[in-house]
């Protein structure tokens, strides 16, 4: 391959024999180098294909100011995600992950720590995310020697969230909050505690994070006015859940401006 830009010592771009732009990485790689010339595959540690042109704008900008040490955490952190997650993570979490890994150390050392407010909820709400982040902290401390607090796990664990989601970071924050106060609203509808290591309680989290995320998205659909037997057999067998639910609907429209459809309430 032959450079088409150098960025640094450690990262150049490429242009495929298809003609799309590659970013390569590795330590030295550039050492020396020109526009046009070869690179030597021995140097190669990573090739970034971003199919987005902005996320690979991006993250060329980042990895020309980064050290190259940082990317490498990263994208360990990432690969040891997405064979736990069993998913591929979408692309730009190459830039948020190692973009935030770099301001936390950096905060660190200066004396600064940030308190993650939803660490609470994110640990019992995403707790693969939240292990893995605990596992990042350890790679972390292997690769670049800084021992970072727990509230990055949580921070680490939202930066997967939202890479499953392909969202925003504050519509992922909004979406947690959301499940949290809906949870607070069951919990003080029936007097109970959840049971958070039941089926039923993962069952119930997962349907309120999809149903959080179209309250957010604007995407929920309305139940026309035809009659729903579903939702009359609910009010009539179960009034204290419906009671709940219509709590649920009060709050979603008074915060978020969205109410619930029917079939939802008898969920």
């Amino acid at each position: 391959m032959k450079i088409e830009k150098v960025l640094n010592n450690n990262v150049v771009t490429v242009i495929d024999p298809r003609g799309i732009e590659r970013v390569v990485m590795g330590r030295g790689i550039a050492f020396k180098k020109h526009s046009g010339d070869s690179i030597d595959d021995s140097l190669i540690e990573k090739v970034f294909s971003l199919e987005s042109k902005e996320v690979s704008q991006k993250l060329k900008t980042l990895l020309s100011d980064i050290p190259v040490e940082y990317v490498e955490c990263s994208d360990e952190i990432i690969r040891y995600a997405e064979t736990v997650l069993g998913e591929k993570l979408h692309e730009s979490i190459y830039i948020s992950l190692t973009d935030h890994i770099h301001f936390a150390i950096d905060r660190h050392r200066q004396g600064l720590q940030l308190r993650n407010a939803l660490l609470w909820e994110i640990k019992r709400m995403y707790r693969k995310e939240y292990a893995i982040g605990t596992k990042a902290l350890s790679i972390i401390e292997e690769t670049l020697g800084v021992l970072l607090p727990e509230d990055e796990c949580a921070f680490i664990a939202m930066h997967l969230v939202n890479a499953q989601m392909n969202g925003e970071m504050r519509e992922t924050i909004s979406i947690t909050n959301i499940v949290k106060d809906i949870l607070n609203i069951v919990r003080r509808s029936f007097l109970i505690e959840l049971d958070e290591d039941s089926l039923s309680y993962y069952r119930f989290l997962t349907h309120l994070k999809y149903f959080a995320q179209r309250v957010i998205q604007g995407t929920e659909v309305k139940d026309k006015e035809e009659d729903n037997p579903l939702h009359d057999l609910v009010v009539k067998q179960y009034p204290d859940a419906n009671a709940c639910a219509m709590k649920i609907n009060d709050y979603t429209r008074k915060i978020y401006d969205e109410s619930c459809p029917r079939k939802n309430c008898c969920i």
